[in-house]
C-alpha cells in the first residue's frame, strides 16, 4: 500500500509540471512581443526618432549571385526581312546597394541602418571582389553595333553580379517597452533580411552578364516586347527564352570603361 501511494504522487507531479511551465511562459511571450517584427522593420526603414540604433546583423553570404534579368536597350526591329542587319544599340542601366525590406529600398548612408550595412560591407570588400557598399549608383552606359537576325527583333539583356549578405535586424529603442529596449526582425539569428552589394569590375563598370537577345517576329514573345511601354522589365534568363529566342553572350571586356 505505501508503495502505491508514492507512485500516485509521482504521477501527480508529472502532470502539474507542464502546467507550471505554461504559466511562466505567458508573461515572457507578452514581454518579447512589445515590438513586433513588422514594427521593427518599419521603424528601421523610416529611421524613426524612437530608435537609438538599428543594425543589420549578417549571418551568411553568397558571392557572384546574379540579380534580375532586365532589358537594358530599346527593341530594334528587323521584321519582314530575309537577311541579317547591323543595328546600333544604346545600352543603359545602373546598380546600387539595396536592402530587401521593401521593393527598391536602399537606405541612405546617413541613416542608422544605412551606416550599419556600409560597415558590414567593408569586410566583404576584398582585393579580388570590389562591392558597392553605399547607396550611390554605378552606371553601365555605352553604344554598340551588333547583328540582328533575319525577321527578328533584337535588344540587350543584363543581369548584375552581386554579393548577397543575409541576416536580421537588431533595433535598440531609446525608451524601454515592457522592460526591454532591444528587439529583432524577423527574429534573432534569422537569414531572411538580404543586403545585395553589387560587384564592380576594376575598370569601374558593374560586373554581371550581358547578352544580345534575338526574338523571332510574329511570335507571342515578340508581340509582348513590342507592345511594352516599360524601358526596363523582367525577362527570362540567358538561354531560357524558348525556341523563338536566341541569346549571344557579350564579353564584359568589350564594354568600354566609364
Amino acid at each position: 500500500m505505501p508503495r502505491r501511494h508514492r507512485s500516485k504522487k509521482k504521477r501527480l507531479t508529472l502532470v502539474l509540471a507542464p502546467l507550471a511551465a505554461v504559466a511562466v511562459a505567458v508573461p515572457l511571450m507578452n514581454q518579447a512581443g512589445a515590438a513586433t517584427p513588422d514594427e521593427v522593420t518599419a521603424d528601421c526603414a523610416a529611421d524613426a526618432d524612437t530608435l537609438e540604433n538599428c543594425e543589420f546583423v549578417d549571418v551568411q553570404f553568397k558571392r557572384n549571385g546574379l540579380g534580375p534579368n532586365q532589358r537594358v536597350s530599346a527593341v530594334t526591329d528587323n521584321c519582314g526581312t530575309t537577311g541579317t542587319a547591323s543595328k546600333t544599340f544604346n545600352v543603359s542601366t545602373s546598380v546600387t546597394r539595396t536592402i530587401q525590406l521593401e521593393d527598391g529600398f536602399t537606405a541612405a548612408a546617413d541613416t542608422k541602418i544605412g551606416n550599419s550595412v556600409f560597415e558590414i560591407g567593408v569586410k566583404f570588400n576584398t582585393s579580388e571582389i570590389n562591392i558597392t557598399r553605399d547607396d550611390k549608383t554605378t552606371a553601365l552606359q555605352f553604344s554598340r553595333t551588333d547583328t540582328v537576325q533575319a525577321d527578328s527583333i533584337g535588344f540587350f539583356m543584363w543581369s548584375a553580379k552581386r554579393t548577397d549578405v543575409s541576416g536580421f535586424l537588431r533595433a535598440t529603442y531609446k525608451e524601454e517597452q515592457n522592460g526591454q529596449k532591444v528587439f529583432f526582425s524577423p527574429s534573432e539569428g534569422a537569414t531572411s533580411v538580404h543586403v545585395f552589394y553589387p560587384q564592380i569590375l576594376k575598370n569601374g563598370t558593374p560586373d554581371g552578364r550581358l547578352w544580345l537577345r534575338n526574338v523571332k517576329c510574329g511570335t507571342p514573345e515578340a508581340s509582348g516586347l513590342r507592345n511594352s511601354t516599360r524601358a526596363l522589365r523582367s525577362e527570362p534568363g540567358f538561354g531560357a527564352g524558348g525556341e523563338n529566342v536566341t541569346d549571344v553572350d557579350i564579353p564584359l571586356t568589350e564594354i568600354p570603361a566609364p
